[in-house]
Formats: C-alpha cells, structure tokens, sequence
C-alpha cells in the first residue's frame, strides 16, 4: 500500500514520532490513522518496559507560571543523556507538565505515593456510600475498586487525562516520548504554589 509523505507528516506532528516509525504504522495499520496511533503508542510502552532500567540522570527543572503571577510550578523531568534533555521536544513535554499542574493541582505524583491513612479515610467513606445506597455487600469491593480509579484519576499527576489531548493520561504521555527520543524519561518531582495558599506539608 503506498502512504503519502503528507499522511506520515501529519501522523508525525500529532504522535511526535520518527518519520520511519509513522510510515510503518501506517502500512501495518492499512493506512488508518488511529490504528497507527495506536500502533505507535504500543511500540512506546514497548519502549519504556525495555528503558525503565535505565538511569535518568540528566533532564531539566522547569516552571510555569500561569494567572500573571498566582500559581507557579516546577518540574524537574529526567533523561538519560543531556543531548535529549536539550532537545526543543523534551523541553516542551516538560512545559506543558508544568502547565498541566497549574490547571488540575494534582495533590500526589503517582498513586503510591497516597498515604495508607489517607486511603483508610477513602475506604470508609466509599463503603459509607455503597451502604447508603443500598448496594449488594456482595459488590462492594468492585465498587470501592471503581472509586479508587476515579479518585486516582482526579489526584495523582501521572493518572490523569492530560489537559491539551484527554485521551491520554501523563504517564501515556511520558511514554510516548520514551519511544519517540528511545530513552528512559522519568518524572521525578514537582511542586504547585498559589499566591495566598500555605503548604500543608
């Protein structure tokens, strides 16, 4: 099947991946556009499964500053080398990061970083919920399991929907470009201010 140059451009401006790697998702996807997205984002967590050993010792710390002035991020994002850190395609992953933050305030980084007291908290009050609402003790489980995804979704940075395309999470996202640059990228850290608000740290 032959693919247009302009079809594998604009396959490469919304994944971000090589011209090589949008042509073969292409022609392995019979020329459909979202089975190669989807191709590609398979290939990236392939990626990232076989990098995450790898140390991340480069990288860059970011900010972004949002509301002329009344809430303020820091990102400090890691590769492996500082050839990919200084890329214009990494320091825009870890702007828009940083920009992601500012607009959802996620509390944790990722899920196992939620305090054991804080899920106890949770529990009990999906269980609460599941009794009030007269659902069958047999399925209360399955229920709190639904809630705690939901929970996670709306608190933890590397869960949640990002901001300019929801139809991937952070961590999606960083794994895309894991695939894309073919080195380890981790998250390492952020931190949120907002002019009037005290840390609870």
């Amino acid at each position: 099947m032959e693919i247009s140059s302009a079809r594998v451009k604009e396959l490469r401006d919304k994944t971000g991946a090589g011209m090589m790697d949008c042509k073969e998702a292409l022609m392995v996807s019979d020329g459909d556009f979202e089975k190669a997205i989807d191709h590609l984002r398979q290939k990236g967590m392939s990626a990232a499964t076989k990098r995450s050993s790898k140390t991340t010792k480069e990288g860059m710390v970011t900010s972004y500053i949002h509301m002329g002035g009344k809430i303020g991020v820091m990102v400090e994002l890691n590769c492996e080398t500082d050839f990919v850190a200084k890329t214009e395609k990494f320091q825009t992953l870890a702007k828009d990061i940083a920009m992601h933050i500012a607009a959802t305030n996620p509390l944790f980084l990722s899920s196992s970083e939620i305090p054991e007291a804080t899920r106890e908290r949770e529990r009990a009050i999906y269980s609460e919920q599941a009794k009030a609402e007269n659902k069958p003790e047999k399925i209360w489980e399955k229920i709190i399991e639904g809630k705690f995804k939901k929970y996670y979704e709306e608190v933890c940075l590397l869960e949640q929907k990002f901001v300019k395309n929801p139809d991937i999470t952070i961590s999606q996202l960083i794994t895309e470009m894991i695939g894309s640059t073919g080195e380890n990228i981790v998250l390492r850290r952020f931190a949120r201010f907002q002019l009037g608000e005290l840390s609870t740290d």
